[in-house]
């Protein structure tokens, strides 16, 4: 049965939008902060923990895909309950294991718990983040509606960011630092993550969802189907190679204000700043996205985060002090977080808007939209762009001579920290280029 009315009721979007606070720190911090947590706290060479989160990304590949199938099959009787519930428990409860130990007896011991670790973790993660991704295309036809559903998830994805980004280091400082505060730090997220995935979990039960005319295929054919649907694969291209990018420099965000800016005390009002700005532009961006159309004002965020991404390579340590302690290296940081605040969150809300439309375009192309499946490729291709990202920068960080220790942070080289800048700033600004290349040509029939 389908949905009768198009409109999506303001306490199921804010139920939809809660979740990803959670799926974002699960997302975010490790991304960010367990390269670091294995250079500087186990020992582990760079380009080994770049491997570390490549592993179980790389299974992903297949498991996003399998899981948006299988919750495609079980949607009809059960609804997508289940996944989300399972998902958020064991996701959480992996989280905390992840920065619960530090006395392994190697590098190499500790780079293989590690491992296994992420691989359980991203398993139970898939079986959250597919599904979710899947509903957020099922709670309305309206194209503008999912436009408003997916702001209200990335406003929460960008409270994500705030605490799983700026607010990690300062939470580990608090409870004394070292193994104590790393292991406080897991705690507190992982508890985060559980309320605020279990929201969704329990605040979307028993909401209706749009139902396909026909029932789902075997694997193949939906794969099949995938491969049939050129606007969907468009924007997953363009989508994963911009996410390369952004991935390259998520990874060194805490190199960069250690090593490069010299202030990791920014970080907290780096990120603060840049959420405020991102929430107050985001309804301003769902309207300009009805008057002028998704995909125009993809375009305009992308190049917008692009100049801004390129002016980090003239970043460095502040040499004088203006007022507050802030010199003017400083201030342009906070600069920085005003214009990314404007046009990050922006364009990934409008490549979710327009995932959503892709597959509402199957739904009218085929009568089965498979929802899950292209949920499933679609999460699958970004979180191998997030396992690539720490890869290429444990390589070039590796190259340009990074020093690894097992006591915290220690002293490096100008090349080492050249290397660093260089995957903050060009290397996502390569990609950034090429994905607007890519999406050049997408396309999308009127009738979705």
């Amino acid at each position: 049965m389908g949905t009768t009315d198009t409109a999506v009721p303001t306490r199921v979007a804010l139920a939809y939008g809660t979740g990803q606070l959670g799926a974002q720190i699960f997302r975010d911090t490790p991304a960010v902060l367990l390269p670091l947590f294995m250079t500087t706290m186990l020992g582990v060479a760079p380009w080994i923990a770049g491997l570390v989160v490549l592993v179980p990304k790389l299974w992903l590949i297949a498991c996003d895909p399998l899981m948006g199938a299988w919750s495609d099959r079980v949607k009809p009787s059960r609804g997508r309950t289940p996944f989300l519930l399972a998902g958020a428990v064991l996701t959480s409860l992996t989280f905390v294991a992840l920065f619960w130990h530090t006395g392994y007896s190697s590098a190499a011991m500790a780079a293989a718990v590690t491992c296994a670790l992420f691989f359980v973790g991203s398993t139970a993660f898939s079986m959250f983040s597919v599904p979710y991704l899947a509903i957020g295309s099922e709670l309305s036809p309206d194209p503008h509606q999912r436009t408003r559903v997916m702001m209200y998830r990335l406003n929460f994805m960008t409270i994500g960011v705030v605490v799983g980004v700026g607010a990690a280091q300062p939470l580990m400082a608090a409870f004394g630092g070292g193994a104590a505060g790393w292991r406080a730090m897991g705690l507190v997220f992982g508890l985060l993550c559980i309320g605020t995935m279990l929201i969704t979990a329990i605040g979307l039960k028993g909401v209706q969802l749009i139902e396909g005319e026909a029932a789902p295929g075997n694997f193949l054919s939906q794969l099949k189907q995938v491969g049939q649907n050129t606007p969907f694969r468009v924007l997953l291209t363009a989508h994963f190679i911009q996410s390369v990018g952004q991935a390259s420099s998520y990874t060194v965000i805490a190199f960069i204000y250690l090593y490069a800016v010299q202030a990791v005390w920014i970080i907290l009002p780096f990120v603060l700043v840049m959420s405020v700005v991102a929430i107050a532009s985001q309804p301003v961006w769902v309207a300009m996205s009805r008057r002028f159309g998704k995909e125009r004002c993809y375009v305009a965020a992308m190049l917008g985060w692009t100049l801004v991404t390129a002016s980090w390579f003239f970043v460095k340590p502040a040499d004088d002090v203006i007022f507050a302690g802030l010199g003017t290296q400083h201030i342009l940081v906070l600069v920085r977080a005003m214009v990314i605040g404007v046009f990050n969150a922006s364009f990934i809300m409008l490549a979710l808007s327009m995932l959503t439309d892709t597959i509402a375009y199957e739904r009218d192309r085929t009568g089965s939209a498979n929802e899950g499946v292209f949920s499933g490729i679609f999460s699958a291709a970004e979180k191998l762009a997030f396992a690539l990202g720490p890869v290429i920068a444990g390589v070039v960080m590796s190259v340009y001579g990074f020093k690894e220790s097992t006591g915290g942070m220690v002293e490096q080289t100008p090349e080492a920290i050249r290397g660093i800048v260089l995957l903050y700033s060009l290397v996502p600004v390569a990609t950034q280029l090429t994905a607007l290349a890519v999406f050049s040509r997408y396309r999308l029939p009127k009738s979705a």
